[in-house]
């Protein structure tokens, strides 16, 4: 098959880009044949922050019409593809946006956001991170969070949450849940990277799992190239199942060191959470942005997958999961 024909042709979806916004990374984004990214606009802001970000987006949504499209629904996406734009779900990665107010869900998804990741790293209201010293859990008030999030059609991204939290939220939520975007700790045991048994719980109550190329995750680091981010793909695909994986790159492209010392520590401003200096990670060899995205459809073709299985991993495994989620 002609990968090229292949990717042109495709749905794709990816579950998590976090880069430096601007004109040219959304121009790379069409580039790289991305037909709809969850994108984040709320890490460790409050609600003011956040709201200031979102009025960013609905401001670059006019701006750049051309390029993007902001998605409440899977229609959009379909939209996205026919039109040759972007579709922009706005997505978090962190509950501190909503403060003490549960009810804040329902506004933010009027919004547009329709992603919500519960914590980011450490302890916040809903629960704890994985770098959190000890997990707590799900906190009473994080249980109202899923519920306001189940009711108003808001996805639960469990990807930086501790693993009980993570759990107990997996028992708790009355709709499939997601990890958009992950490593496996069977090819390298990070406090990031999630189990075989997390992944497979996800799953089995008809979750997803969307499949990070961040190299600080995988045990190549700066060396992994674009082949080796299909062997995790695989890794995974053997774990959760061909129809519940798909891409969450984790893509930062044209962030500064600055960016990642905010990133790094608690609240943007604490403690350092991870050993070592804060650096901006490389990215793999071949998908050195987000324009080379279709080196890694060229990769899975190498592989020997099927264009079935391509065309599922690369976005309608996605498509499918987020309508189930949202409703629509």
């Amino acid at each position: 098959m002609n990968p090229v024909d292949l990717h042109d042709g495709a749905i794709l979806v990816d579950g998590l880009i976090i880069s430096r916004w601007s004109r040219s990374v959304f121009e790379e984004m069409r580039a790289g044949g991305v037909t709809a990214a969850n994108c984040t606009c709320s890490v460790w802001e409050g609600f003011r922050a956040t709201m200031e970000n979102v009025a960013r987006w609905k401001r670059w949504f006019g701006e750049h019409d051309d390029l993007l499209l902001q998605v409440h629904g899977t229609d959009d996406i379909r939209r996205a593809k026919r039109e040759r734009r972007t579709g922009i779900i706005l997505g978090w990665q962190n509950t501190s946006a909503l403060e003490d107010k549960a009810e804040f869900v329902e506004v933010f998804r009027d919004l547009g956001v329709r992603v919500m990741q519960l914590t980011y790293n450490t302890q916040n209201l809903v629960g704890s991170g994985c770098w959190e010293s000890r997990d707590g859990g799900l906190s009473d008030f994080g249980r109202d969070v899923i519920d306001e999030m189940n009711r108003c059609g808001v996805l639960v991204d469990l990807s930086h949450v501790g693993p009980k939290t993570s759990a107990d939220a997996v028992s708790h939520s009355a709709k499939p849940v997601a990890y958009t975007h992950c490593c496996p700790s069977g090819v390298m045991e990070h406090p990031r990277n999630k189990t075989d048994a997390e992944m497979r719980a996800v799953v089995e109550r008809g979750g997803f799992v969307g499949v990070a190329t961040y190299t600080p995750f995988l045990p190549w680091g700066d060396e992994t190239t674009v082949d080796q981010c299909v062997e995790v793909f695989e890794y995974v695909i053997d774990v959760a199942g061909e129809d519940a994986v798909g891409i969450g790159t984790d893509f930062t492209q044209d962030q500064d060191v600055a960016f990642f010392e905010w990133l790094s520590h608690d609240k943007g401003h604490g403690r350092l959470l991870m050993p070592g200096t804060p650096r901006v990670p490389r990215q793999p060899k071949g998908l050195a942005t987000i324009s080379e995205l279709r080196n890694l459809t060229a990769a899975m073709v190498r592989r020997g997958w099927s264009e079935t299985r391509i065309r599922k991993v690369l976005g309608e495994n996605w498509l499918r999961f987020l309508g189930d989620v949202w409703g629509k």
